[in-house]
């Protein structure tokens, strides 16, 4: 039995080889509290390598001991630091810690680098961009429109800055309004209080709102991502436009105002239209109509010149002619037709007139008959009649009572 516990007996491997071991180490390290974590220490050993690539270290001494770690920055997360790290800076980290198995060391792969101060400040931004994310302050929902035409402009601002002057000149040149200043610090320890009371002040007194500051670092800027300032905003029925820094800054103030300008003077742009715009769009709607008037009166000069034609006096004679004979013939066709009518009917009332003379009970009266009654009814036989009967008689021009004095048969006449 070997000296040592595990040493190869017999030729028999009881070892582990380099890159196992390296392996094993490298999966201890990979727990979620080692990525993407931020790391605060000095800045020792600083190198900057021909390819871009930053290689230091974060070292901090506490209580009499001191630690140490390894860390590299790759020249694409390099070039966009707004500084060059040097020994003795007081930095905060942010990366993954790895294994790097080539040289057998742990190191702190950076992906991120900022001064400590400035550093805890981003992490507080951070932090309340979520907190006013989850309450709404930045949903694109409550974002209000920007009217075209607005009268009047208030600008939440320096007085004495170069803001004002150049959201003032913007505005003079493109489309004039009325512009009231709501003046405030921009900067400073205090200054979010100031921009909000004057958010405040100014929000309801115009259509449009700008609240603008001119570039700066990110400790300059810092007002501008107070939640009080986003609170203000959020509660402005006035639509707000922010104009804080350069195009490259973004505020927690950009995000919920209704509108996000890259500068103050962009801003100015976006509040207005350019009234240069409006009266080339004139010209163009003017042209437009002139000529579509221009069009309707010729095509209505061709529809009178066509109905001039087709109304042209001799024509007009010759159809009142024509209708003149049309009704001529009617009028003739109507009386023709009107005398056949009486014609007729005076044939059909002759011979209607013929059969009621035929039927009339008095015609014999005319040719000497008379008609004998007796007691109001016609007799019709001498049998009917007594000796001293009483009849009426009516002839053709009146009539007379008679009494019967003998009554005999035709046989005896």
């Amino acid at each position: 039995m070997g000296l040592f516990p595990g040493l190869p007996v017999d030729g028999q491997a009881a070892f582990l080889t380099v890159t196992e071991v390296t392996g094993i180490i490298r999966g201890a390290l990979d727990i979620p509290a080692l990525a993407g974590c931020w790391v605060r220490g000095e800045v020792t050993g600083c190198k900057r390598s021909a390819a871009g690539h930053f290689f230091f270290s974060l070292s901090e001494t506490r209580g009499g001991k001191s630690a140490v770690i390894p860390a590299v920055m790759f020249r694409g997360n390099a070039a966009a630091l707004p500084f060059d790290p040097a020994d003795g800076m007081d930095v905060l980290a942010f990366g993954t810690v790895d294994f790097f198995e080539a040289q057998g060391k742990c190191q702190l792969y950076v992906e991120d680098l900022r001064r400590a101060g400035e550093g805890e400040k981003h992490l507080l931004v951070e932090r309340w961009k979520k907190e006013l994310a989850v309450e709404g302050f930045f949903d694109p929902g409550r974002k209000k429109s920007v009217p075209a035409f607005p009268r009047r402009i208030a600008v939440v601002t320096s007085a004495t800055g170069a803001v004002l002057h150049d959201i003032t000149n913007v505005l003079s040149r493109r489309y004039p309004v009325e512009v009231i200043l709501s003046p405030t610090a921009v900067q400073g320890d205090l200054a979010h209080i100031e921009i909000a009371a004057a958010i405040g002040r100014a929000d309801g007194k115009a259509d449009v709102m700008i609240v603008g500051r001119g570039g700066g670092s990110f400790e300059d800027l810092f007002p501008f991502n107070r939640p009080e300032v986003v609170r203000a905003i959020a509660a402005c029925t006035t639509p707000v436009i922010s104009a804080v820094g350069h195009e490259v800054d973004t505020t927690l103030t950009d995000l919920a105002a209704d509108l996000r300008a890259p500068t103050p003077s962009a801003a100015a742009e976006l509040a207005v239209p350019d009234r240069v715009d409006l009266l080339a769009g004139l010209g163009r709607d003017r042209m437009r109509l002139s000529d579509g008037m221009f069009r309707q009166i010729e095509r209505r000069r061709d529809e009178l010149e066509n109905l001039r034609l087709r109304l042209r006096p001799v024509r007009y004679r010759r159809r009142i002619a024509e209708q003149r004979h049309g009704l001529s013939d009617l009028e003739e066709r109507i009386v023709r037709g009107c005398m056949q009518g009486v014609e007729r009917r005076g044939l059909a009332l002759s011979e209607m007139k013929a059969r009621l003379r035929a039927d009339d009970p008095f015609a014999p009266l005319q040719r000497g008959y008379a008609l004998a009654t007796k007691g109001g009814a016609v007799v019709r036989s001498a049998r009917g009649l007594l000796p001293g009967d009483r009849i009426a008689l009516r002839l053709a021009d009146g009539g007379c009572t008679v009494v019967v004095e003998d009554v005999y048969d035709a046989e005896d006449l």
